[in-house]
């Protein structure tokens, strides 16, 4: 997979996720059998926002033609999508937060984005 691909499917990915948390945290935690409060639908909507700059960020910059922004694009990734990924599998493997079936859609999202992000960083070039 291109450079350009693999930003442009995680720009995607983020804004579909990050426009989700803003707008309905509590329904979509609701998929994966977890009830917020208040405080949670206002942490929920801060993740979400975190995730729509992350989609502009890759939006944007998958057309950077610079070896060093894309490196740097890809490592900011990569480290973001792996963290993620050790804390949705320990979630998912311990059964916290009444984890479901869904938690591993999560695990394989963040371990797929991270692999590619991992590619780009390691292999490509």
């Amino acid at each position: 997979m291109s450079y350009k691909n693999i930003t442009t499917v995680a720009s995607i990915v983020a804004f579909a996720f990050g426009l989700g948390f803003v707008f309905m945290p509590a329904q979509l935690t609701a998929f994966y059998n977890v009830t917020l409060n208040e405080g949670g639908i206002f942490i929920g909507q801060l993740f979400g926002a975190a995730l729509i700059g992350f989609g502009v960020l890759n939006w944007f910059g998958r057309n950077f033609t610079n070896d060093q922004a894309q490196q740097g694009l890809a490592n900011a990734n990569m480290v973001g999508d792996a963290i993620g990924f050790l804390f949705s599998l320990i979630a998912q493997l311990s059964g916290s937060a009444g984890a479901n079936a869904l938690g591993w859609s999560t695990v394989l999202i963040y371990l797929l984005l991270g692999l590619g992000f991992a590619y780009l960083r390691f292999m490509s070039k």
